[in-house]
């Protein structure tokens, strides 16, 4: 077998009888660049190159020729080529900055490659933004913005490649496209800034959060939207009570329960099939009272016209469940605490007389009340 080309097969080392050893292939690795950072390094491990070899680097990027065309070609992008020296350990790396691989917005990149005479490698660099904002949130769950519900929170995340960062976050808001930004405060990366459906204007339901984190000559400028909405009952549940079985519920976790049980919020009387607090729940304050309402009060689904129908009632410690539209605006004193109040609205849903009562309900009108009712 002859051969036209010379190649050093002397210099591939063997091993116990002969054997040669079979090298790796090149790598290439990078940390990234993100919108916060001025450069990047790439660095690759060449099995295949030998200790000085020179390698050639540049950068490639999807472009249109200079020389006419109408189409993106990956092309090397002037000035980035650069001649890098294999080290001993067969490693070698390279620099540029973010001018050069010429990145402005998240999601731009570069292709680096690396060619010598023995050896390659290449990868894909792309610019990711360091700032990050989540969607509202309350106890790490995301929620819609809604009036009355409470306070919820943005999570501000600032997280350059090039390590921690140390400076402030500035937040401005508006409530309105045309409106001016007005200050909301400085804050530090990985924290938490309060929104809340009660601070939109009347007739505004669109707030814009502007958040700005800024390190050395990089600043990064995050604009997000949140919609504020009206009052609605989170919760929709249902079930139904049978005398002599589960003739009780808990209304917090619409569990069936027998109607002396201590979580018997709501029961059912035998005969009558009248509704009221459970015996042994109705104790120490505690207590459910209701107030007539209508089926279109409970399709609206919403708290404010059902407290406003409770708080223009007579509320009554039981509730018939044949009478009228069998629905009923209800109001749960659960403990001392003003958190311990709820109010839903109840209807009716059939009933077979001497036996059972079915139903359903829906609950929940604020943050704090998701980590309670079930």
């Amino acid at each position: 077998m002859a051969s036209c080309s010379k190649q050093p097969y002397w210099e591939v080392p063997d091993v116990n009888n002969g054997v040669a050893t079979i090298t790796g292939i090149s790598t290439a690795t990078s940390a990234g660049i993100s919108t916060l950072d001025d450069n990047f390094t790439v660095n690759v491990t060449l099995p295949n190159a030998k200790a000085g070899d020179v390698m050639t680097v540049e950068l490639l990027k999807q472009q249109i020729p200079s020389t006419g065309g109408t189409s993106t070609q990956l092309l090397p992008l002037a000035g980035t080529q650069q001649s890098i020296t294999v080290a001993p350990d067969l490693t070698a790396s390279v620099t540029y900055t973010k001018a050069q691989a010429q990145m402005v917005n998240p999601g731009d990149n570069v292709y680096v490659s690396w060619a010598g005479k023995t050896e390659s490698a290449s990868m894909t660099v792309t610019l990711t933004a360091a700032t990050s904002i989540s969607t509202p949130e309350y106890n790490g769950k995301a929620v819609s913005v809604i009036r009355g519900a409470g306070t919820a929170n943005l999570d501000i995340s600032v997280k350059p490649k090039s390590g921690p960062y140390t400076g402030m976050v500035v937040v401005q808001k508006k409530n309105g496209f045309n409106d001016p930004w007005v200050s909301v405060g400085s804050f530090p990366a990985n924290s938490k800034v309060s929104v809340s459906g009660d601070d939109f204007a009347v007739g505004k339901d669109t707030m814009y959060y502007n958040f700005i984190a800024t390190s050395g000559s990089n600043t990064d400028n995050v604009t997000v939207t949140v919609v504020d909405n009206d009052p609605y009952f989170f919760l929709k549940k249902s079930g139904t009570m049978s005398i002599g079985s589960t003739d009780g519920v808990n209304l917090l976790k619409n569990g069936a329960v027998k109607a002396t049980d201590a979580n018997a919020i709501l029961a059912v009387d035998a005969g009558t099939l009248l509704l009221h607090g459970g015996v042994n729940w109705a104790t120490g304050g505690k207590s459910i009272s209701f107030v007539a309402s209508t089926l279109a009060d409970y399709a609206t689904n919403s708290p404010t016209s059902a407290m406003a129908t409770y708080m223009a009632g007579t509320p009554t410690a039981t509730a018939d469940p044949s009478v009228g539209d069998g629905v009923y605006v209800f109001k749960i004193v659960n403990g001392p605490n003003p958190t311990d109040i709820y109010y839903g609205i109840l209807k009716i849903t059939s009933i077979v007389p001497n036996m059972s009562v079915s139903y359903e309900y829906r609950i929940g009108n604020t943050y704090a009340q998701l980590s309670s009712i079930q």
